[in-house]
This record gives C-alpha cells, sequence and structure tokens, in this order.
C-alpha cells in the first residue's frame, strides 16, 4: 500500500497538528509556571514498534530522548490502556524532573501506537528545592527515581506526596495525561478515516520520507572525517570532550571516543541524551525542515564509550548524578557537532537556576547570545539550541514568586566580533524577597564560546551575588534583599573582522 505525494504531506501534517495539539493541551492544562509559561515541556507520537512517527517543535533534549522512554515500557502487556510513567535516566529518562508519561494508543483490541509527553516538573524531591543541586554526586540526591510503572490515580497521589508543592505536581502530572488523550484521539480517528492497514502504511512512508531527506543531505557533505575537541566547566576542573564526525556516502557517524569518564559530579549524560544532542545539531546542519521523526535519525551513528561522560552507567555501587547532564553536557554535545563542520558556537549553556524553599521552588534556564552564520549575524538574547524554552513574563514570575526583577537587559558588546558579529546574552537580576535557597549549573564561565573562519569567541557569562563573583556550578542561601545577577555568554563571530 502506497502513499502518493499528496497524500504523504495531508497525513504528514495531520500528524504534526496531532503533536502540536497535544503540546498546547499540556501547556494550558499545567499549573506550574515552568510549563505554562517556560513551555518547558515536549510531546509526540510513536508507531506500534516504538519509532517516532512525529514531534512537536519543543524542546530538543526531550524529543531525540523520548524513543528511550517508549522503549523502556513497549514490551509490557498494553490491552486495558493504562499509561506509563517514568524519569529513571537509566531507563528512559534524562533527568530527574523530567517526567514522562506514555499512553498506548488503542482502537478497540488493537494498538495503533503510544502518546508520550514529557515536563520538566519544578521539583521531584531531592536535597534541595526545584532538584537541580549543582554539587550532587549520586542520583538519590535529586530527587524521587521513578522506574517505569503504570500511572493510575492511586500512583499520582503517592508519588506527588514524595515531592514539594504536592497539589501542583498532581496537576501538572494530569495535565500530561491530558495531552496523551488528546494525541490518542487524533490518531484513532486518523485510523477511522484510512483505516488502521492504511495509517500504518502512512507513518511507515513518513519515516522513510524523513530518511531519504536526510541521506540526501548528508550525502552532499564531502567525504571523510572532521574533529572537534572542547571542555565542560567541572567544580574540580576541566573535562574534556572529544568528537569525529565521518562522513561516508550518505551515513554520518559520530564517535565520541576520548571523551572524559563519568565523574563523581552531576555532568554526567545517559546515551539517550547524547543521542538527542547530536541528532538536534545535525537537523540543524542538514535540513531543518525534514519532518522530525524517527526515519531522520536512522542515518546517523552516534557512538560513545560505555562508562564516558556521555554513556554513563549505573554501577554496583549505585546510579551517578545526571542533573547537569542532561542541560550542560548535552549543550556540549551539540556544539561539539557544529563545531566539526564549521560553525561559529552559541552560548552553550541554559545558564540553569533553581531558586526554593519549602513553600514554593522555581527553576529557570535564561537565553544568550548565538554564534554567526556565513552570511548573517547571530541572534541575540534567545532560548535555542537544546533548550529552545521561553522566558518566564517578568509580570508573571512576580506574581507567583517572592522575587523582584530588578535588572532584564541585553548585554551589549558580549557577542564575537568577525564579518558577522555573535548574537549579545543577556542580563537578570533577580532580588529576593523572602529568604531561600539557590542552585546554579551554567557553563562557558572559563572558556568562552569559538568564533569560526577567523570570527573572535563571545564573551564568557558571569554569575554574580551581591556583586561578588560566584562559581559556574554553585549553591547557597539568599537573605531578604539579596541580589542575585546572571550574565549569560555572548555568540562566536564569523569571518575575520577586517570583512565588515
Amino acid at each position: 500500500m502506497t502513499l502518493d505525494a499528496i497524500d504523504l504531506q495531508v497525513v504528514t501534517g495531520a500528524l504534526r497538528a496531532a503533536c502540536e495539539e497535544m503540546g498546547a493541551t499540556l501547556i494550558r492544562s499545567a499549573h506550574s509556571a515552568n510549563i505554562t509559561e517556560r513551555r518547558d515541556c515536549s510531546t509526540a507520537l510513536f508507531d506500534p514498534a516504538g519509532e517516532m512517527v512525529m514531534q512537536a517543535e519543543h524542546i530538543p533534549v526531550h524529543l531525540g530522548a523520548m524513543p528511550a522512554a517508549v522503549a523502556a515500557v513497549i514490551d509490557e502487556d498494553h490491552g486495558d490502556g493504562r499509561p506509563w510513567i517514568l524519569n529513571d535516566p537509566f531507563r528512559g529518562g534524562t533527568h530527574l524532573p523530567d517526567i514522562t508519561v506514555v499512553t498506548p494508543v488503542l482502537r478497540g483490541n488493537e494498538l495503533l501506537g503510544f502518546a508520550a509527553s514529557r515536563a520538566h516538573h519544578a521539583d521531584v524531591g531531592g536535597r534541595v528545592p526545584g532538584s537541580m543541586p549543582a554539587d550532587s554526586t549520586t542520583l538519590d540526591e535529586e530527587g524521587v527515581v521513578i522506574a517505569p510503572r503504570p500511572l493510575d490515580d492511586a500512583a499520582i497521589t503517592e508519588l506527588a506526596a514524595r515531592m514539594r508543592q504536592p497539589e501542583q505536581r498532581r496537576a501538572d502530572l494530569r495535565a500530561q495525561l491530558a495531552a496523551n488523550r488528546a494525541g490518542a484521539l487524533r490518531m484513532c480517528e486518523l485510523a477511522d478515516r484510512l483505516g488502521p492497514e492504511m495509517l500504518a502504511a502512512a507513518t511507515a512512508a513518513v519515516l522513510d520520507y524523513a530518511e531519504r531527506r536526510t541521506r540526501a543531505c548528508i550525502a552532499a557533505l564531502p567525504d571523510g572525517p572532521r574533529t572537534a575537541r572542547d571542555v565542560l566547566e567541572a567544580r574540580e576542573g576541566d573535562l574534556e570532550l572529544c568528537l569525529t564526525a565521518t562522513v561516508r556516502g550518505d551515513r554520518l557517524v559520530l564517535d565520541f571516543a576520548g571523551s572524559a569518564n563519568q565523574h563523581e559530579g552531576n555532568l554526567n549524560c545517559p546515551l539517550a541524551v547524547t543521542r538527542s544532542a547530536a541528532y538536534f545539531a545535525v537537523r540543524v546542519l542538514t535540513d531543518p525542515d525534514v519532518p522530525p521523526s524517527a526515519g531522520a535519525h536512522r542515518p546517523i551513528e552516534v557512538r560513545a564509550p560505555e562508562g564516558s561522560l556521555l554513556h554513563a552507567c549505573a554501577t554496583a555501587a549505585g546510579a551517578p548524578a545526571v542533573a547537569g547532564g542532561n542541560v550542560e553536557t548535552s549543550s556540549r554535545v551539540a556544539d561539539l557537532v557544529l563545531a566539526a563542520f564549521g560553525r561559529a558556537l552559541g552560548q552553550g549553556t541554559m545558564n540553569n537556576l533553581t531558586l526554593g524553599s519549602e513553600r514554593f521552588t522555581y527553576y529557570e534556564t535564561l537565553g544568550g547570545g548565538q554564534g554567526a552564520c556565513p552570511d548573517a549575524q547571530g541572534p541575540t538574547g534567545v532560548h535555542v539550541a537544546m533548550s529552545n524554552t521561553l522566558n518566564t513574563p517578568v509580570e508573571a514570575l512576580e506574581l507567583e514568586f517572592p522575587l523582584r526583577v530588578a535588572r532584564y537587559a541585553i548585554r551589549r558588546g558580549s557577542g564575537g566580533a568577525g564579518r558577522h558579529r555573535g548574537g549579545d546574552g543577556v542580563i537578570r537580576e533577580l532580588q529576593a524577597l523572602a529568604p531561600m535557597a539557590y542552585s546554579l549549573i551554567t557553563e562557558r564561565r572559563r572558556h568562552a564560546p569559538p568564533g569560526a573562519d577567523g570570527g573572535q569567541p563571545g564573551a564568557c557569562g558571569r554569575n554574580l551575588l551581591n556583586g561578588v563573583e560566584l562559581p559556574a556550578k554553585s549553591t547557597g542561601y539568599l537573605r531578604a534583599g539579596d541580589r542575585l545577577t546572571i550574565e549569560t555568554p555572548g555568540g562566536g563571530g564569523h569571518g575575520t573582522p577586517e570583512g565588515r
């Protein structure tokens, strides 16, 4: 059973619209500002074999890794249609605040596929409010670890009781269930219109189409190896990451051999997250209009040594901490792929800030400068790359939390010079109106984002408490009146400045 080009585009559009509707349902139904304002969530649809058929254009670090979550439950009995929940980074998750809900899509007794949503919850328990400690060394310090399990009202109540602000956790989990129901409804409607056999043929055709287009883009690149090296700014010193990217016809091998071993901090990265970052970077380098599905990943092989920082594993001694791996190491993986192909780099960090007490938890990432292109300036003050979230609006932040935004401005001149300048970072200064804990997980504070083809690097970022500079990774407490200032990095320039 085959589809012509018009039918293929219609089905692709219908699947994409279903995923976007899932995202809108989640955002409008959730209670936490992290989801409703920042939109730190993602949605996707899968076929019965667990291949990602389509995703909404949400958070890259979520979506490329979500197939591992579906794979973790695919062999379970789905005859009763019960949803599943998980966040274990070594069984399909990324880091603990990212909770995934997977719902089987049934039409009668027939399994059509799966609807999945992932959302960053403002707190999942753990040692510090926000569940993102900058100094964690084990997974248990970072919150409640949820191995794949069925999700019902009793499970929601039990899990939420182990987290801060349990009412908000319950509401956000129910929003994820609602989002999945919306996706399941649309998939069933497609099956009713097309017939189950035609739907299966259509989803397979979408995957094959994405694969063909990606292979054509890779084949257009010159054959041969390219290399890149960079570092992560761990508390104990720099950790080196290495990449050899090899184009062979219409295939691309990304080999991270030589990268640092997993360490005692929290920059450890599960392999699913490494793959996610690599897939995102290849999408940027090839054709961003290729249907965002697993078909686009088929020509790409990602290799990372087991036990390395980019393929962290649980050991007999326990599971390593991963809070920073999902947000910061993933950003550096994307940087390595882009650098190997001669691109100027952006800020390369999500500038993670968590604030809270037993009364509230607040998490945000901050935009910054992005790298210049061969033919254009770099964007200024934007959330892109592995984050792709929004900022929390000042009005919403000050209404809900004991915080005042003392300053929010462009960090003028922080972009690297070049024929085309890198984008500028931002300055965000928050004043505490009550005592609270803080945790900062940031990068590019010691090593600037490099330019390309003679372009200059962007400025390093800075974190300050009452004007005193803080390390890239730090935790502590704010008193009422204290001011925490984050200056985000600028992007690297492209081309020599003399060419302007």
